[in-house]
């Protein structure tokens, strides 16, 4: 494997561990404490929320606050409009200068997608807290039923902050530089089309590296030497670019979330697979990784 420095402090740029959150916590020093508790199968979290969350925690919802309305080809989850992340920012009582974690209850892959969003909207102090609520519970951190009601924020937004790639960046990324499908393999083999069935299968010319593989056995983020080590094991020489998608723009974020904490760029295509199959005129893909 090519020997690269990264910087020891990088992973605590992105991710906060337990320990670390109780001390702010207890502390009483200012933090945006975020739950996205959204889940495929379970996409309102608020009954979860209300069930139990990290004291302190404001409820995120993903499909409507760190998404946008759909249009025409744009994938189930576009990117929010900045002045309505803004509005909704500032409802969330954040104020300029204030550090944010953001967690979930399934190992980061949700929670990700605000780590992007936040970041791509200008926000450089977003972590996003390793092993979500597992990890907390399991380090014996308190759960809370209480609702916050924190004061307005006055936090100011700006678009643009991270590389992000429409389909037609996409298809210029699998062509020339690389694409990488985040989803299971079994959606990114997809298979044939058939009448009045959704278009599966992938972007042709992306490679699969299912971001599940980012993650240790206990749900944390791999070593930063590790996930550098599995990117080359796939094919990707360092210093490529690379776009990455999914289904919707979410999985792939923890891709690039990933990435980033071994001091990798990647851009995301927020439209994902949902935007490039929407539109019959894009070439589909189905079966084995190419090459």
């Amino acid at each position: 494997m090519t020997q690269v420095t990264v910087p020891p402090d990088l992973r605590a740029r992105h991710l906060v561990g337990t320990p670390e959150l109780a001390r702010l916590l207890a502390t009483g020093e200012r933090i945006v404490l975020l739950a996205i508790r959204f889940q495929p199968d379970r996409p309102d979290g608020r009954a979860a929320y209300r069930a139990g969350h990290i004291p302190g925690a404001v409820y995120v919802d993903l499909p409507t606050e760190l998404a946008g309305e759909t249009a025409g080809f744009s994938g189930r989850r576009p990117l929010p409009a900045i002045r309505d992340l803004q509005r909704d920012a500032r409802r969330w009582g954040w104020r300029d200068g204030d550090p944010v974690v953001v967690y979930d209850d399934n190992r980061g892959l949700q929670a990700a997608r605000a780590w992007w969003v936040l970041r791509w909207a200008g926000l450089t102090d977003v972590r996003l807290l390793d092993g979500g609520l597992t990890a907390w519970t399991r380090a014996g951190g308190a759960l809370s039923t209480d609702i916050p009601l924190p004061d307005r924020g006055d936090v100011t937004l700006k678009a643009g902050n991270l590389p992000a790639i429409d389909s037609d960046g996409a298809a210029k990324f699998a062509r020339d530089h690389i694409l990488l499908d985040a989803r299971n393999v079994d959606a990114y083999l997809g298979r044939p089309a058939e009448k009045d069935v959704p278009r599966e299968g992938h972007i042709p010319g992306a490679h699969n590296l299912p971001t599940t593989g980012n993650l240790a056995d206990d749900g944390t983020f791999a070593a930063p030497a590790e996930i550098r080590a599995r990117l080359e094991r796939a094919g990707v020489a360092p210093g490529a670019r690379i776009g990455v998608y999914c289904g919707g723009g979410v999985a792939a974020s923890h891709q690039i979330l990933a990435f980033a904490t071994a001091g990798i760029e990647a851009s995301l295509f927020p439209g994902s697979w949902s935007a490039w199959s929407s539109d019959p005129d894009r070439p589909v893909a189905t079966g084995v990784l190419p090459g």
